[in-house]
């Protein structure tokens, strides 16, 4: 393919792009495939001559679009969000077309350079410590990760090495496997799966906590666990505190949970992934109360703000942690601006790295604060929206209620809900997942798509109550001074017809 050929497929795929978001309200949210559809309608061999371009955009069309699960889709209230805007899509263009690998500083210099200036445009939008941002003067700073499964693991290594070297340091005499084979890591039970993944892979057991009636960990709860472990001998490294728990988006309480961390020496990371975009609204920034005491923070841009998936802002206090646990030298990978910019490579898993900070400039860039701000407020607001139909019926009960997610259930025994999720899940008209809260089956609503507007939400909810109605008949609110006024009424006319067959009588 040369560049005119290029030029035209490229403007085609821009089209086919901007016709598909214009589409997607009108779309099945869910697909109606099996498992093993693509084989059947794909050759078992790769082609020996290739094919033009319009005969694979046509394929596109043919074979990859009756497969996806459209996440933009205004009808998607699965999951959480997962950001999408032109600006994103420009951006990650651009980066696929320079095609560089930011393994080190002058492998692209403005790969490094950008993400810098990003990280801190992004903490202070965030209104974060200063410690956080690369441009303070302690050691502190921010890199861009692929994912907040990602950066849960990396701080867990980072922590796993801190204890080790702390705990070497008091006596050498200790041996480093004894030390890494009785440390243990917290966090809640409403944590994301991730955060226990992060475990296994670190070979550091996770103890999954109970949240209390609200969804948050408290500070007694933890602080129970860590005098138990210490107490079998056990040492306690990491813990893992929610602003934005997965089930509810509940948010543990830091000002609880940072002071009894910072006093056992225990490293605090703290997991926004979701929630933390609505910290670019100050209203919003008193649930980030405490943060101050964490070691390390994260959220992910790719959920809630606008930018195209992946992006997972990480923050740490101190990254010569990261470094020492992270660093591996060659002569090939050696420079002579060591010290005068970050090597991120030292700051994650892998060597290579994307240009993501261009789809992240791309997108603060054009919309401004003001815009995301706007975004985070109107889908906070289609939220509540929401819950107020929810409370109008009363068949159903919210559960909870947080940022841009209501959980809810048909009222009695958890198999009414049960059935509903299953009656609608078998419509494919929108798509909701199940939960659980306070030992309840409930079913989560969240505002994902950034098209979604209040008639959306209405089509959402006639779809719910449809549903409802073959599973529970509909009950009728009784006003009480309507029956009062028609029973006067009824009485009234009964006297002026008594009153009238007595005069016909008379006659």
């Amino acid at each position: 393919m040369d560049a005119q050929e290029f030029r035209q497929f490229g403007k085609a795929a821009v089209d086919y792009i901007a016709d598909y978001i214009e589409t997607i309200r009108d779309r099945p949210v869910l697909p109606s495939v099996e498992p093993g559809y693509l084989g059947d309608l794909l050759p078992k061999d790769p082609p020996k001559t290739g094919e033009s371009w319009q005969e694979v955009l046509q394929d596109v069309d043919r074979i990859i679009m009756p497969g996806l699960t459209h996440w933009h889709s205004p009808k998607f209230h699965a999951y959480y969000p997962t950001a999408n805007s032109f600006p994103a899509v420009v951006g990650e263009m651009l980066s696929a077309g320079f095609g560089c690998v930011g393994l080190s500083w002058v492998s692209s210099p403005a790969y490094t350079e950008l993400e810098v200036v990003m990280m801190n445009w992004l903490g202070k939008l965030l209104n974060l410590p200063e410690d956080f941002l690369n441009c303070s003067e302690g050691p502190g700073g921010g890199i861009i990760q692929g994912s907040a499964s990602e950066v849960t693991f990396i701080g867990l290594l980072a922590a796993k090495e801190k204890k080790v070297k702390d705990l070497l340091a008091i006596d050498p005499e200790l041996k480093e496997a004894d030390i890494k084979g009785k440390l243990v890591a917290y966090t809640s039970d409403q944590s994301n799966s991730s955060v226990e993944k992060s475990g296994l892979l670190g070979s550091m057991p996770m103890r999954l906590l109970p949240a209390d009636e609200n969804g948050k960990l408290t500070g007694s709860i933890l602080l129970q666990a860590i005098r138990e472990d210490k107490a079998k001998g056990l040492i306690p490294c990491y813990v893992v505190a929610c602003l934005g728990t997965t089930p509810t988006c509940a948010f543990d309480d830091l000002t609880e949970l940072g002071p009894i961390c910072n006093k056992e020496e225990i490293w605090l990371h703290v997991d926004a992934a979701y929630a933390g975009t609505a910290f670019a609204c100050p209203e919003y920034r008193y649930l980030m109360e405490g943060v101050e005491f964490a070691d390390s923070f994260n959220f992910n841009a790719h959920k809630w703000m606008l930018v195209n998936f992946d992006c997972s802002a990480m923050w740490v206090k101190n990254a010569k942690y990261l470094v020492e646990a992270f660093n591996v030298q060659r002569i090939y990978l050696k420079d002579n601006h060591k010290g005068l910019a970050p090597e991120y490579r030292h700051w994650q898993i892998s060597l290579g790295r994307r240009f993501r900070a261009l789809k992240l400039w791309f997108v603060l860039k054009i919309y401004g604060v003001d815009g995301i701000q706007k975004h985070v407020r109107h889908q906070i607001g289609l939220a509540k929206y929401f819950e107020e139909l929810v409370e109008q019926d009363s068949r159903f009960e919210v559960c909870t209620s947080s940022m841009g997610l209501v959980t809810f259930r048909l009222k009695g025994d958890d198999r009414l809900t049960e059935t509903l999720l299953a009656k609608v899940d078998q419509r494919k008209n929108i798509f909701v997942i199940a939960g659980h809260f306070n030992k309840k089956f409930v079913i989560r609503f969240a505002i994902c798509s950034r098209l979604t507007e209040k008639c959306d939400v209405d089509y959402s909810w006639k779809e719910l109550q449809t549903q409802a109605d073959e599973i529970v008949a509909p009950k009728l609110e009784l006003n009480t001074e309507m029956i009062i006024k028609k029973g006067l009424a009824a009485i009234k006319l009964s006297d002026a017809a008594t009153e009238t067959l007595r005069t016909e009588r008379s006659k």
